[in-house]
């Protein structure tokens, strides 16, 4: 090579590392804006949600307020203007670019909190992907990226929130990133998505907020348990599909048999009183992280207890109550694994972790970030049951969801590419879906990208 060669090739080099340079500098600059910002917010909310629950705790009789906690949340959202916006939103935003309204963030706030005030059967990560996903989105208009860059700071506040609130930063990062679009894991997202999941983890921890864990003592790997343990998991995938399409069935008939927004989350506030007076216990009003403690760390639930949730979650959030699914389906997975688990042989509380863990996976369709979810939440002595759990009930949840505007790239039976919406139906026909546009971060087949030559677009 020539001195002149030689120097091309050196400035070639100078100029790709200043670019690198600067990429790591902008996505630093986004992650701690939006771990700082969702970290606040995500702490604050957490704290709301947990006094509510102790006041709801010593005074039973504000379930009875419930109907009324409806009204408020729908003319809230009215006031807002955010009506009928919601999780399925965010989505669309990282699928397809657009704005999303900064107004979300209280509407969802305080819909949440009158939920869990007044007993409503709901989560909380709704309320993190939403409050999130508005925050980082904001974040990011503030620092003038452009259309797809948006859609990563969408996807790191909504990993920071989602770690506030439970204390997973890498399952956070990695569900945040693959929820969206289904066998689209865009790489480019995971290293500001997980920095700013750290620093949302740091700011919840420094100001008192407790990471979610359980204590699960995992038993040594062996063939006959990792055979009742996938079949505990084929169980819960299928279970998973009951949850989603229960949910689904609810919101859809009571919008159909009460269109007015108002009658409808009255008459649902009276129905979960109702359903409360008729069990005879409050386990399933509010997310019921006690009973899913007392599952996994005890053994102890009742065997009816994870269809009662089912019932109480679809009635809450079909009449228009907010907050989210991801907790009910941590208490169905829980409740169902811990009934199950002794008839097939395995120990109550490690089939608790295993089924909540399944029924996560079924239903968010997300593998990869189940399996991280379990190492978190119950320590990774039982890797290999959570990773086979997790493979068994993603295949066998199909094609539903919990979240409409998911997109789903590649059949879960064979290699080939169907790129379809959850909750779409019946796709395995056998016959190559039509080619259209991918829902992602990136098209399915993008053309080759431009020579690097230093300069980084904003």
């Amino acid at each position: 090579m020539t001195l002149d060669g030689i120097k091309r090739d050196l400035r070639a080099r100078r100029d790709l590392t200043a670019l690198y340079a600067r990429a790591l500098g902008k996505w630093l600059l986004l992650a701690t804006a939006a771990g700082i910002s969702c970290g606040l917010v995500g702490t604050a909310f957490h704290m709301a949600v947990e006094s509510v629950t102790e006041l709801r705790g010593e005074y039973p009789r504000l379930l009875y307020g419930l109907p009324l906690a409806g009204l408020a949340i729908v003319g809230l959202y009215k006031l807002l203007g955010t009506e009928g916006q919601g999780t399925n939103d965010i989505f669309d935003q990282v699928h397809k670019g657009g704005s999303v309204s900064l107004l979300l963030v209280p509407a969802i706030f305080l819909g949440t909190v009158l939920t869990h005030l007044c007993g409503g059967s709901a989560g909380r990560e709704g309320a993190a992907l939403q409050m999130g996903g508005s925050l980082g989105y904001r974040v990011g208009r503030l620092f003038g990226f452009d259309e797809r860059d948006l859609r990563i700071a969408t996807t790191t506040g909504m990993a920071a929130f989602f770690t506030a609130l439970f204390g997973t930063p890498l399952a956070a990062a990695v569900f945040s990133i693959a929820v969206v679009s289904v066998d689209s894991f865009y790489h480019a997202a995971f290293f500001p998505a997980l920095i700013g999941a750290l620093e949302a983890y740091g700011i919840s921890r420094a100001l008192g907020v407790a990471p979610t864990a359980f204590a699960v003592a995992a038993p040594e790997p062996a063939a006959g348990l990792l055979v009742r343990a996938g079949i505990l998991a084929a169980l819960c995938g299928l279970l998973s599909v009951v949850l989603c399409g229960t949910i689904r069935l609810a919101e859809r008939q009571l919008h159909k048999r009460i269109p007015n927004p108002w009658l409808r989350a009255f008459a649902g506030g009276c129905a979960v009183i109702l359903l409360t007076w008729l069990c005879g216990s409050t386990d399933y009003n509010g997310a019921g992280m006690e009973v899913i403690a007392a599952a996994v760390e005890q053994g102890a639930v009742r065997p009816e207890a994870f269809l009662l949730k089912i019932l109480f979650t679809a009635v809450t959030l079909g009449a228009g109550f907010k907050g989210g699914e991801v907790v009910p389906s941590f208490f169905v997975g829980a409740a169902f694994g811990c009934a199950m688990g002794p008839v097939l042989g395995l120990p109550a509380g490690f089939a608790a972790a295993l089924g909540l863990a399944s029924v996560f996976c079924g239903a968010t369709n997300c593998p990869l970030a189940s399996i991280a979810l379990a190492i978190e939440l119950f320590g990774s002595g039982g890797l290999l049951y959570y990773a086979l759990a997790c493979c068994v009930s993603y295949v066998l949840s199909g094609y539903g969801g919990l979240y409409s505007s998911q997109t789903i790239l590649h059949s879960k039976l064979k290699g080939r590419y169907i790129n379809v919406h959850t909750n779409d139906g019946p796709v395995e026909t056998g016959v190559p879906a039509e080619p259209k546009e991918a829902l992602s971060l990136f098209p399915k087949f993008p053309p080759p990208p431009p020579r690097e030559t230093g300069r980084l677009t904003w």
